[in-house]
């Protein structure tokens, strides 16, 4: 095998994996143990810090996005279609990931191969902004889970409570934005994954 001497871009050079969407590799940028925001600079592919937490809430799980996935024209379409409510677009970026492992994994910046088990349908500012839900493969405990409804409840609670907080200002509580408007399970993630797919192609593959 040739050696890749440069860097792939984590959103635009790495591959989904032949499994996908039923199996995917996914690159992490955030880990439980992290006080700092991390998110992927989208021009040069390196990690930028992108806010200190002010406050006590750290991601429950790892945490990361979808390469070759973007939510877009059809992201949006049909989260407005589900929820139904028209005008919600996507958000822009790629498809967001939640990752569970029993195993502590300290630093992101890494790849993963996953297997999606379900999502929470996110609107941010009117915008589709979905958490994927995915267990790590082989992992000892969450491996075995094939959809979200047999994860343990109080830890859909973390990640809701999370998602819902991590933007807020205490002192200004009516700033929040965001909303969570279902729990959905493994078959609508893959939806979801094939529209981010689908917009990724339309947006950056499609001349």
């Amino acid at each position: 095998m040739k050696p890749n001497y440069y860097v792939a871009h984590p959103w635009h050079g790495l591959e989904l994996g032949p499994k996908a969407p039923d199996e995917l590799d996914v690159f992490i940028e955030l880990t439980p143990q992290d006080t700092v925001k991390y998110e992927i600079d989208k021009a040069s592919g390196f990690i930028r810090v992108d806010r200190p937490q002010k406050y006590s809430n750290r991601s429950p799980t790892l945490y990361g996005f979808i390469p070759r996935t973007f939510s877009g024209e059809a992201s949006g379409k049909h989260c407005s279609d589900v929820v139904g409510r028209p005008d919600i677009i996507g958000d822009g970026d790629p498809i967001d990931i939640c990752v569970l492992s029993v195993n502590p994994i300290t630093h992101g910046n890494m790849i993963l191969t996953v297997i999606p088990i379900g999502g929470l349908r996110m609107i941010d500012k009117g915008e589709a902004d979905d958490k994927i839900v995915a267990v790590l493969k082989g992992d000892e405990v969450f491996g075995q889970i094939k959809d979200i409804s047999e994860v343990p409840k109080a830890l859909i609670n973390k990640l809701h409570h999370y998602f819902l907080t991590y933007k807020l200002d205490p002192n200004s509580p009516s700033t929040g934005t965001v909303e969570i408007t279902e729990v959905y399970d493994r078959a609508e993630a893959i939806k979801v994954i094939q529209f981010g797919i689908e917009d990724y192609i339309k947006k950056f593959v499609t001349v």
